[in-house]
């Protein structure tokens, strides 16, 4: 359950990342307080993940989720430039989170063996 906390906050982060773009530096009062309730809300299901799942791990993969949804989406909605070296980095970044999932399941494992 805690990596599906992990997912969600990593999901609403790319919601409130977006949200700031609209928001203007909160000068817009609707797109403001909707990326208030995300940022609130990322929060929240970011911190439910982390009683289980190590801060190193759940920091970098909320972080990675985050800034790797808001990089394709600035790409495919608003036609961000995109170059073979920003989408080798995204992959390379998307991997990364992959791997520490599949790092955190090994552990938990090996943990259990003992």
């Amino acid at each position: 359950m805690a990596w599906l906390y992990l997912i969600a906050a990593g999901i609403t982060e790319i919601i409130w990342a977006l949200g700031l773009k609209f928001a203007e530096g909160f000068t817009q009062p609707v797109p403001s307080a909707i990326t208030i309730v995300f940022i609130i809300i990322s929060f929240l299901l970011f911190s439910r993940a982390m009683k289980q799942i190590p801060v190193g791990t759940a920091y970098a993969v909320f972080t990675g989720i985050g800034a790797a949804g808001t990089a394709l989406i600035g790409i495919l909605v608003f036609g961000e430039f995109v170059s073979i070296a920003k989408v080798f980095f995204l992959l390379l970044l998307i991997g990364g989170i992959i791997g520490l999932k599949l790092a955190d399941a090994k552990e938990a494992v090996k943990a259990g063996e003992q």
